[in-house]
């Protein structure tokens, strides 16, 4: 089973890699129009999302909270598809859909973590993106008329924090998988 899920290692790392990405954009460009970081969030979300569902399926048989990831990648998906379709929502309306995503978000890392503590040394790693990304949702719902520079930098720190915790535990499981590998087969 584990050796099965430490195998798609990489979804992790690619998933950390599309939010840094999304955080250099939005911090570089931070003067852009909102309707340029509705429609970059909503990709970013979208592909997280899709991501987040390829591990929860490549893991079903293997791992019993499979759904978790499951959950995850729908929300993202949802989200990134209102965000892409819908791309005339106020300030406000988005602050909040990207507020509930990012907790939903975090909390479910946090259980997968949690999930994945036993097999693993650094899940505080993927806690810590899991906390950042439910600061980042209660921040949003503490501060609603922040200014839109301001709340496109927020965003974007912290889509390269959650990226870089993605790609630890991405890494975090290739060493696993290396591990296992190597217990399983010695001659190697």
């Amino acid at each position: 089973m584990l050796q099965k899920i430490a195998n798609h290692w990489w979804l992790y790392v690619l998933r950390g890699l599309v939010a840094i990405a999304f955080g250099i954009v939005a911090i570089v460009k931070p003067g852009q129009a909102l309707l340029a970081l509705v429609l970059v969030f909503g990709a970013f979300a979208l592909v997280s999302g899709v991501l987040a569902l390829v591990a929860s399926f490549s893991s079903a048989p293997y791992y019993n909270q499979w759904w978790l990831l499951l959950l995850d990648g729908l929300a993202g998906i949802v989200v990134g598809l209102i965000a892409i379709f819908e791309p005339g929502i106020t300030k406000l309306a988005l602050l909040i859909l990207i507020a509930i995503w990012a907790i939903v978000t975090g909390i479910l890392e946090i259980v997968v973590a949690i999930h994945f503590r036993q097999v693993l040394t650094g899940e505080w790693v993927m806690i810590l993106g899991g906390v950042l990304s439910i600061a980042l949702g209660v921040l949003l719902f503490i501060f609603p008329g922040a200014g839109e520079i301001s709340l496109i930098w927020v965003i974007g720190i912290y889509a390269i924090a959650f990226g870089i915790s993605e790609i630890v535990f991405g890494f975090q499981l290739n060493n696993l998988w290396h591990k296992v590998e190597k217990a399983v087969n010695p001659a190697s």
